[in-house]
Protein backbone atom coordinates (compact mmCIF):
# COMPACT_ATOMS: atom_id res chain seq x y z
CA UNK A 1 0.00 0.00 0.00
CA UNK A 2 1.40 3.18 -1.03
CA UNK A 3 0.24 6.93 -0.83
CA UNK A 4 1.64 9.29 -3.17
CA UNK A 5 1.83 12.81 -2.62
CA UNK A 6 2.29 15.52 -5.57
CA UNK A 7 3.72 18.43 -6.01
CA UNK A 8 3.95 21.19 -8.70
CA UNK A 9 6.95 23.00 -9.20
CA UNK A 10 7.24 26.34 -10.79
CA UNK A 11 10.30 26.45 -11.70
CA UNK A 12 10.10 23.17 -14.13
CA UNK A 13 5.98 23.86 -14.58
CA UNK A 14 5.99 20.28 -14.51
CA UNK A 15 4.01 17.66 -11.68
CA UNK A 16 6.73 15.82 -9.46
CA UNK A 17 5.14 12.94 -7.42
CA UNK A 18 7.10 11.23 -4.04
CA UNK A 19 6.36 9.11 -1.40
CA UNK A 20 4.52 10.75 1.48
CA UNK A 21 4.10 7.14 3.31
CA UNK A 22 5.03 3.65 2.49
CA UNK A 23 2.94 0.48 4.41
CA UNK A 24 4.22 -2.62 3.00
CA UNK A 25 3.19 -6.28 2.88
CA UNK A 26 5.96 -7.23 4.87
CA UNK A 27 4.69 -4.36 7.66
CA UNK A 28 1.24 -5.40 7.13
CA UNK A 29 1.56 -8.54 8.69
CA UNK A 30 3.99 -7.73 11.61
CA UNK A 31 1.12 -5.58 12.46
CA UNK A 32 -1.00 -8.49 12.02
CA UNK A 33 -2.97 -6.44 9.24
CA UNK A 34 -2.43 -9.47 7.00
CA UNK A 35 -1.56 -13.49 8.15
CA UNK A 36 0.94 -15.37 5.96
CA UNK A 37 -0.34 -18.37 5.01
CA UNK A 38 1.81 -19.17 2.29
CA UNK A 39 2.73 -22.19 3.82
CA UNK A 40 -0.01 -23.92 3.33
CA UNK A 41 -0.09 -21.97 -0.06
CA UNK A 42 2.31 -24.00 -1.33
CA UNK A 43 0.95 -27.42 0.27
CA UNK A 44 -2.07 -27.04 -2.16
CA UNK A 45 0.02 -25.78 -5.27
CA UNK A 46 0.36 -21.90 -4.98
CA UNK A 47 3.32 -21.21 -5.31
CA UNK A 48 3.14 -17.58 -4.56
CA UNK A 49 2.88 -15.96 -1.43
CA UNK A 50 -0.41 -15.81 -0.03
CA UNK A 51 -1.63 -13.54 3.21
CA UNK A 52 -5.59 -13.09 4.38
CA UNK A 53 -6.64 -9.99 5.98
CA UNK A 54 -7.24 -9.99 9.58
CA UNK A 55 -11.35 -9.64 9.35
CA UNK A 56 -11.51 -12.96 6.89
CA UNK A 57 -9.13 -14.65 9.07
CA UNK A 58 -11.16 -13.62 12.60
CA UNK A 59 -14.68 -14.06 11.19
CA UNK A 60 -14.37 -16.91 8.49
CA UNK A 61 -11.32 -19.11 8.71
CA UNK A 62 -11.30 -19.15 12.77
CA UNK A 63 -14.25 -21.49 13.65
CA UNK A 64 -17.18 -20.85 16.20
CA UNK A 65 -16.09 -23.20 18.95
CA UNK A 66 -19.70 -24.69 18.68
CA UNK A 67 -18.65 -25.87 15.13
CA UNK A 68 -18.25 -30.07 15.42
CA UNK A 69 -15.53 -30.91 13.39
CA UNK A 70 -13.93 -27.84 11.87
CA UNK A 71 -10.36 -26.20 12.60
CA UNK A 72 -8.64 -23.36 11.73
CA UNK A 73 -6.23 -25.55 9.55
CA UNK A 74 -9.04 -27.09 7.82
CA UNK A 75 -10.68 -23.88 6.75
CA UNK A 76 -7.68 -22.33 5.53
CA UNK A 77 -6.81 -25.58 3.25
CA UNK A 78 -10.38 -25.30 2.03
CA UNK A 79 -10.03 -21.83 1.02
CA UNK A 80 -6.90 -22.38 -0.50
CA UNK A 81 -7.63 -25.30 -2.30
CA UNK A 82 -10.66 -23.70 -3.61
CA UNK A 83 -8.60 -20.90 -4.92
CA UNK A 84 -6.05 -22.97 -6.23
CA UNK A 85 -9.27 -24.81 -8.42
CA UNK A 86 -10.60 -21.84 -9.46
CA UNK A 87 -7.02 -20.68 -11.08
CA UNK A 88 -6.76 -23.75 -12.77
CA UNK A 89 -10.41 -23.54 -14.40
CA UNK A 90 -10.56 -20.02 -15.15
CA UNK A 91 -7.85 -20.21 -17.77
CA UNK A 92 -7.39 -16.43 -18.42
CA UNK A 93 -4.64 -14.37 -19.47
CA UNK A 94 -3.63 -12.02 -17.30
CA UNK A 95 -2.37 -8.82 -18.70
CA UNK A 96 -2.04 -6.39 -15.56
CA UNK A 97 -1.73 -6.42 -11.94
CA UNK A 98 -4.05 -6.17 -9.78
CA UNK A 99 -6.13 -9.20 -11.11
CA UNK A 100 -9.09 -10.07 -8.67
CA UNK A 101 -10.75 -13.52 -9.16
CA UNK A 102 -14.21 -13.95 -6.89
CA UNK A 103 -15.13 -17.43 -5.42
CA UNK A 104 -16.88 -19.22 -3.37
CA UNK A 105 -16.69 -21.49 -0.20
CA UNK A 106 -19.50 -23.35 2.62
CA UNK A 107 -18.21 -22.95 6.18
CA UNK A 108 -20.11 -24.69 8.75
CA UNK A 109 -20.54 -21.70 11.17
CA UNK A 110 -22.64 -23.62 14.27
CA UNK A 111 -24.20 -26.54 15.45
CA UNK A 112 -26.71 -26.78 12.30
CA UNK A 113 -25.45 -23.54 9.83
CA UNK A 114 -23.77 -23.75 7.01
CA UNK A 115 -22.77 -20.19 5.17
CA UNK A 116 -21.53 -19.89 1.41
CA UNK A 117 -19.40 -17.37 1.81
CA UNK A 118 -17.86 -15.14 -1.11
CA UNK A 119 -13.92 -14.66 -1.39
CA UNK A 120 -12.00 -12.48 -3.24
CA UNK A 121 -8.45 -12.88 -4.12
CA UNK A 122 -6.19 -10.00 -5.64
CA UNK A 123 -3.25 -10.94 -7.43
CA UNK A 124 -0.94 -7.78 -7.12
CA UNK A 125 2.81 -7.02 -6.94
CA UNK A 126 4.40 -7.50 -3.77
CA UNK A 127 7.09 -5.57 -1.82
CA UNK A 128 9.89 -6.47 -4.21
CA UNK A 129 7.31 -6.32 -7.37
CA UNK A 130 6.84 -10.04 -7.41
CA UNK A 131 3.05 -11.37 -7.66
CA UNK A 132 1.63 -11.74 -4.44
CA UNK A 133 -2.48 -13.24 -3.40
CA UNK A 134 -4.22 -11.84 -0.84
CA UNK A 135 -7.12 -13.25 -0.02
CA UNK A 136 -10.34 -10.83 1.69
CA UNK A 137 -14.06 -10.67 1.82
CA UNK A 138 -15.36 -8.79 -0.94
CA UNK A 139 -16.48 -5.64 0.34
CA UNK A 140 -12.58 -5.20 1.22
CA UNK A 141 -9.57 -4.08 -0.36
Amino acid sequence: MRTIGFSYFKKTGGLKMKYIHVYSRKQAIEDGVLVDVSEMAKEVGIMIPVAVTKRLWEEVITPDPNAIGQSINGRLWDALFLLHIEIKRSKFHITSLPFTFSYQCVFVMGEKDHRLFQLKAVLSNGDDLKPVFTIMLPDED
